[in-house]
């Protein structure tokens, strides 16, 4: 997934994240911070949201069951993968991913998971912690090498 895939995913959901809140457009188009045209136009389709646009609402709404459904439980970590290419981060407390998560591979104690709808991979360990995400399965299945051989 890359920028341009989200916003075609998230775009025509931007209303349905509306309506589930019970804002009006004028409500939204102030959260957004775009103007109450440019939202009526992404909602009925004529134009795609932007990337910040999307950020925006992502973070502001990260609790929407629509973007859970789209992106996975946790859709701040897509879009900080997205945005970054890839996230290191030694000792991020996850739910361990009983939903969202298919374990790929383990290798001393940490496990290569795949989230079944954004598609990024993470490493967390027998604890939930997580080490690392990215989209890039080779450099994924580096860092678990290089976890499984120097734990932190």
């Amino acid at each position: 997934m890359d920028q341009h895939s989200l916003v075609e995913q998230l775009s025509p959901k931007v209303k349905l994240v509306r309506v589930e809140r019970g804002y009006t457009q004028e409500r939204m188009s102030l959260i957004l911070g775009v103007s109450k045209k440019t939202l009526v136009q992404i909602e009925k389709g004529r134009i795609q949201a932007s990337w910040t646009t999307l950020v925006a609402m992502v973070a502001l709404f990260r609790d929407s069951e629509v973007i859970q459904n789209t992106l996975g439980e946790d859709p701040l970590e897509v879009l900080e993968t997205i945005a970054h290419e890839s996230v290191y981060r030694p000792k991020q407390r996850t739910l361990g991913g009983k939903v969202w998560w298919t374990s790929v591979e383990e290798h001393n104690g940490y496990i290569l998971q795949q989230n079944v709808l954004s598609q990024h991979y993470r490493i967390i360990d027998g604890n939930y912690y997580r080490y690392f995400s990215s989209f890039d399965l080779k450099e994924a299945r580096q860092k678990l090498a290089e976890l499984g051989e120097n734990p932190i």
